[in-house]
């Protein structure tokens, strides 16, 4: 049965965010507000909680995890990147896009693309996510809480209680979010590359 914390949008209480933390480093899965959709989270190294949110998603082991990261320099620790891509990612984050990078032999082999050895990346504008981050002082693993068979992501806390109350360990609800996913782009080749147009604007990228 997942716990249910409702935290501040803007100004989310230390002493939940903490909780929630502590439920995150004990190998729980939790769902959580974002700029973008709703996402599931778990920490990067735990096999067990990454399996668990591909079982909830219906997604196999080609599926891509997002490394959520709270700043800049956090990217730049576990993705590969060079001047170009670093003025681009300073003009778009925090925001709502995804970035695929190759990553760095920080990360588990198991999260990276088997063939590229890439990752997508992003750091959030929400407070609540960042919030998180801090706390647990490390990047967390995620996905956008789309369930099998639903055509949008899930936004409304009480349809992600009533649906995820015992598969997720916790639900952090801080008011509806959009439906809307983040924009992904792909930095890996000679020009950035649109995988997908989401909530995040396309101007700043050159590609509008």
């Amino acid at each position: 049965m997942a716990q249910f914390f409702s935290v501040h949008p803007e100004q989310p209480q230390p002493r939940l965010i903490r909780q929630a933390v502590e439920i995150i480093r004990a190998g729980g899965v939790v769902a959580f507000p974002t700029d973008a959709a709703y996402s599931l989270g778990c920490q990067v190294g735990d096999a067990e909680a990454v399996a668990r949110i591909r079982a909830i998603r219906n997604v196999d082991e080609q599926h891509l995890f997002t490394l959520m990261c709270r700043d800049l320099s956090e990217i730049a620790t576990y993705a590969r990147v060079d001047n170009s891509q670093f003025r681009l990612l300073k003009a778009t984050t925090p925001g709502s896009y995804t970035f695929i990078l190759e990553g760095t032999k920080e990360l588990p082999r198991r999260i990276l693309h088997p063939k590229r050895k890439s990752i997508g990346l992003r750091v959030p504008s929400h407070p609540v996510p960042l919030a998180l981050l801090v706390e647990l002082n490390e990047p967390m693993l995620t996905s956008t809480l789309m369930l099998p068979g639903d055509e949008l992501p899930l936004s409304d806390p009480e349809d992600i209680r009533d649906r995820l109350e015992r598969r997720i360990d916790l639900l952090i609800e801080a008011g509806p979010c959009g439906l809307e996913a983040t924009t992904v782009v792909d930095l890996t080749g000679s020009a950035p590359a649109l995988v997908r147009a989401g909530l995040g604007p396309l101007e700043p990228l050159g590609l509008g």
